[in-house]
């Protein structure tokens, strides 16, 4: 698959590669609609039984290409409200291999994989609040979900760094490896996985996520709303700018 995504199989693992590596794996407007076909695709095809999720080379992803979040590429949805859904209603085993930045919905989209390995080089940053905007993807519910009300509200509202070691700690990832041995490790858990029959995985994976569906639905249908209001207020005018300008931004006048 072209536009920014690779797709390759090993046995009943789809390796899915974001691979704009120029650009830390930036997802554009092309990338969004190639990643909501991927998971599709991979969610009705039973050769299928497990998804491992990774970047191109040295960074995971940056998230959004401010380039082109503008675009829809339709006038309607954008494509990224319809890829985040794709992968929310993924009913099978998702393993994600990340390295280097993950940042904003790069980041996001981690906390709907079953498992996670990182890299010594992981580094995590959820921006919304510096840049005067709101979480998305549901991660507004499932950062709680995974690592606590506390821990969660203290990385969305500082928007600080979170090294390898304290995203181990907090438990957003399952495992630490050195960065030669990443992706050998995710996919070698991945092939062990998809050793076993796709529709036992399949109700493994929506036994598991039952109980979360409302709440992650409720949680995007509120983050839809509050982005809109945001996007485009003088604070996210504010916070634009001084990134452009390579300065602070000064939000006291807001």
């Amino acid at each position: 698959m072209s536009d920014g995504i690779l797709l390759a199989d090993d046995g009943g693992v789809r390796v899915l590669t974001l691979n704009r590596p120029d650009k830390r794996n930036a997802i554009d407007t092309a990338m969004w609609i190639a990643l909501r076909d991927a998971f599709r695709e991979a969610a009705v095809d039973d050769t299928v039984r497990c998804v491992l999720l990774c970047g191109a080379g040295e960074h995971f992803c940056s998230g959004v290409d401010l380039a082109s979040f503008g675009d829809s590429g339709s006038g309607e949805e954008h494509p990224f409200e319809s890829a985040a859904r794709a992968v929310v209603e993924f009913d099978k085993p998702l393993i994600a291999a990340a390295q280097g930045v993950a940042v904003g919905g790069g980041a996001t989209v981690l906390f709907h994989a079953d498992i996670v390995y990182i890299a010594e080089s992981f580094r995590l940053r959820l921006p919304f609040a510096s840049l005067g905007l709101v979480p998305e993807w549901g991660s507004s519910y499932m950062l709680q979900a995974n690592i606590g009300a506390q821990r969660a509200a203290e990385l969305f509202y500082t928007a600080e760094w979170v090294p390898a070691d304290k995203a181990l700690a907090y438990g957003l990832a399952a495992e630490r490896l050195a960065d030669a041995d990443l992706f050998a490790h995710a996919l070698r858990r991945a092939q062990e996985i998809a050793r076993w029959p796709v529709n036992a995985l399949r109700e493994i994976k929506r036994s598991l996520r039952l109980h979360h569906l409302a709440a992650i639905d409720t949680a995007i249908g509120y983050e839809q709303g509050a982005m809109a209001r945001q996007v485009g207020s003088a604070e996210n005018i504010e916070a634009i700018t001084a990134f452009l300008e390579k300065r602070p931004p000064d939000f006291s006048h807001c």
